[in-house]
């Protein structure tokens, strides 16, 4: 038995699988530990395949997805095999021919089970020749861009990804060839294959990071369709021989390994925080949920004694439910860290995962909501499980709330808020660094709108798989700009990003939660602190969002406090998206715009225009797809106004050009940046109407500023009042306060308080 599995799992109980039958087979004595040597073993299992079969015709979405699968398969089939020598970047022809052949493979063994057509078979068996021929032959790819170059791509995590789909053709496809078909494959192509990305790779294999969790993967799912325990073990807990200089860097800048932690438990144990949040983002947690899940999935189907589901009190089904609430409401996630807008839960990996978490996770009701919206399953047991609970009525509509998810293996790095308030979506990134992957963007945020970015997180600086733009890989703006401090929603001070820019400095600190508080829906606060971005100054942030009965939208109210030790300037970005309607400020507009700065991101960006405050509140009020919005924001005599535009320095037009505002303070120690965001009116081009085109905030004030409290008055155009107090040193929600401000004295239990003056 494997000795270490005390290491890695805590004791808790088997989960009941209902649906899935283990088959009892003899074992030699190299399957000592394989509980289940028949084949299909991995995403289908023998009785799964009965009960396929036995519901064909009466499971609309699995019978729709069926359809659309044998359609898309019967076409290639048709076309012919093409496996061409590889030699192109993300995009180019052998690497989406390759691509598409995992694919294709994977979806053919599928339907040979299903259907028992031979033709499938057929495909899949000649294909894999086809690739046991060339692999030998193959050198190390010649395009040198990756620190882990692969033979069949450019790197070894798209090796990997072949091998992780291929493994299920195989498995599917195992029974059908002959014994000395077996042996060929498995001698040429997948032990080679599996040694290369492990035994020739460690620096690939070896670290906590989506890459080594689709290369242990890779491994596994292999040496399961193999009944290789051996294997099995070196993809469970890494490459032990493998040697790897802890100064060795990947191309983002990452740490290889560190603290010599290595395997798929430990990449199961480290991104993930008890909460289920993946501290890469959702964006890779969505790319590395396939292979976590789909793995996950084989070893409870081939191993259940591994109870591989209840790991980390079962993290891995929590993870679908966190990342479905990383989503706006129209499914696209998140932009935290490295991150394409528009990637969704929509993207086939998702869809797996969907159904694997409600196939193993307990059968959580509103996932089966999820996978109506997706509108297809995978074609094996978890898709049928959920196939058949969609057809007995069994969907619950997926409930998208508020909520805090912690980041870190033990919970204790900093989170990430999430505050859903009438149609409004924020999202508040208080967090650790994210590995290679993060960004420099301590207490950043972004704001959607029933679905639309308002306020925008940029993301990464990548055309994923289009090949004009670099190959489709990450371009060099991804670290001159995307990832840079300026390009976010967040505080700059002295024109220096975060942790002067540094992986090094970032990833050994996070940022500590203060106050997460969505039981009223009227009123929601999320803050959070950081003392480690600057040496020497102390960073807080409070974001409220704030329901009026007299208005039809809610608003958010923004606290951004900075404390030094020393005077500096401090920047504030603002990266509304739309058309500006007007401003109640005079600026001038320069005749040619000028680059903002030299470097951190500055040099990106052009200044296209300026004002200097007189001390009054600086509104602007922009249109983005027919909605109304202002941004209203406190000044001190002399600050700056910065409008700005993304895209200085970019001959290959490689940036998108939005608009920035930028409010710049200078030669402080102290600042306070407070401002109000409202959706608040529509446009019609059909009737040329505009409704409440203009803010309901008549002005803000700060009524208090002090280590202790800051406090906030609000009052609306309609007259009314409002106060909101927070207690900056104290979160303890039984606490008293007593604070004197404006001649009156208020009393309030807990950290804050939200007063109706009249």
């Amino acid at each position: 038995m494997l000795k270490k599995i005390g290491f890695y799992f805590k004791t808790s109980l088997l989960l009941t699988l209902a649906s899935i039958f283990m088959v009892s087979c003899t074992k030699s004595p190299k399957e000592s530990n394989l509980s289940n040597t028949g084949h299909p073993c991995l995403i289908l299992t023998e009785q799964g395949v009965k009960n396929i079969k036995a519901n064909l015709g009466n499971i609309p979405i699995f019978d729709t997805t069926l359809a659309e699968v044998k359609a898309e398969i019967d076409i290639e089939i048709e076309n012919g095999i093409q496996v061409p020598i590889p030699k192109d970047y993300s995009g180019g022809y052998t690497h989406e021919r390759h691509k598409k052949n995992f694919f294709v493979m994977q979806k053919a063994g599928v339907l040979f089970q299903i259907l028992e057509e031979e033709a499938y078979a057929k495909y899949v068996r000649d294909m894999l020749f086809e690739y046991a021929k060339m692999y030998p032959t193959l050198p190390i790819h010649p395009k040198p861009r990756s620190y882990a170059r692969g033979k069949l791509f450019w790197q070894c995590l798209n090796d990997s990804n072949w091998l992780v789909y291929t493994s299920q053709a195989y498995d599917c496809i195992y029974d059908y060839l002959t014994e000395a078909e077996r042996l060929t494959l498995e001698t040429d192509l997948f032990r080679p294959f599996a040694d290369f990305i492990s035994k020739e790779n460690p620096k690939f294999f070896n670290r906590v990071h989506n890459h080594s969790t689709w290369g242990n993967a890779a491994v596994g799912m292999i040496a399961l369709a193999m009944d290789d325990d051996s294997l099995l073990q070196r993809a469970l807990y890494g490459y032990k021989e493998g040697k790897i200089d802890p100064n060795l860097k990947d191309d983002d800048g990452g740490y290889i390994n560190r603290d010599g932690k290595m395997g798929f438990l430990a990449n199961l144990y480290e991104p993930f925080s008890p909460d289920g949040y993946f501290t890469e983002g959702p964006y890779y947690q969505r790319y590395a949920s396939y292979p976590f899940l789909i793995f996950a999935q084989a070893l409870q189907n081939k191993r259940p004694d591994l109870k591989i589901f209840n790991y980390k009190d079962s993290v891995l089904i929590k993870s679908v439910s966190a990342l479905i609430n990383l989503s706006n409401v129209n499914g696209d996630f998140f932009l935290l860290n490295d991150a394409q807008k528009g990637m969704s839960y929509y993207s086939s990996s998702l869809v797996s995962a969907v159904d694997i978490a409600y196939h193993f996770g307990g059968n959580n009701r509103e996932l089966l909501s999820v996978a109506e919206k997706q509108g297809k399953v995978a074609l094996d047991d978890a898709g049928l499980a959920v196939a058949l609970g969609i057809k007995e009525g069994k969907s619950k509509p997926f409930n998208k709330r508020s909520i805090e998810l912690s980041d870190g293996p033990e919970g204790n790095q900093g989170a990430v808020g999430v505050i859903r308030s009438g149609d409004l979506e924020l999202v508040y990134k208080y967090t650790a660094h994210g590995l290679s992957h993060g960004h420099f963007d301590k207490l950043s945020y972004a704001l959607f709108d029933q679905g639309d970015e308002v306020v925008q997180d940029y993301g990464l600086a990548r055309y994923v798989n289009i090949e004009q733009k670099g190959g489709g890989n990450y371009l060099k703006e991804n670290k001159t700009w995307a990832k840079q401090t300026v390009a976010h929603n967040t505080i700059v001070q002295n024109e220096t990003s975060h942790f002067q820019g540094k992986y090094d400095i970032g990833s050994k600190h996070h940022s500590k939660k203060y106050i997460f508080s969505c039981n009223d829906e009227n009123l929601q606060v999320a803050s959070a602190k950081d003392n480690n971005a600057y040496p020497g100054t102390q960073l807080q942030r409070t974001i409220v969002t704030i329901k009026d009965e007299d208005y039809d939208n809610p608003f958010v109210l923004d606290i951004m406090r900075a404390t030094s030790k020393t005077s500096n300037q401090y920047d504030l970005p603002f990266y509304y998206l739309g058309q500006i309607m007007q401003t109640n400020f005079e600026y001038s507009k320069l005749e040619s715009p000028e680059v903002l700065g030299k470097n951190n991101g500055y040099q990106h960006l052009y200044k296209e225009a300026m004002a200097k405050a007189d001390g009054a509140n600086v509104k602007l009020n922009w249109l983005l797809n027919n909605k109304f919005y202002t941004y209203t924001a406190i000044t001190s005599k002399g600050d700056d106004i910065i409008f700005g535009r993304i895209g200085a320095n970019d001959p290959d037009y490689n940036l998108r050009n939005e608009p920035t505002l930028t409010l710049r303070k200078e030669n402080t120690k102290d600042a306070l940046f407070v401002s109000t965001i409202e959706s608040h009116g529509t446009y019609s081009p059909v009737s040329e109407f505009a409704l409440n085109a203009y803010s309901n905030v008549k002005t803000i004030e700060v009524t208090h500023n002090s280590m202790k409290y800051s406090g906030v008055k609000i009052e609306m155009t309609n007259g009314k009042q409002k106060l909101f107090f927070i207690s900056n040193e104290n979160n303890e929600v039984n606490k008293e306060h007593t604070l004197s401000s404006e001649d009156i004295k208020y009393i309030w239990k807990g950290p804050y308080t939200f007063i109706n003056l009249n």
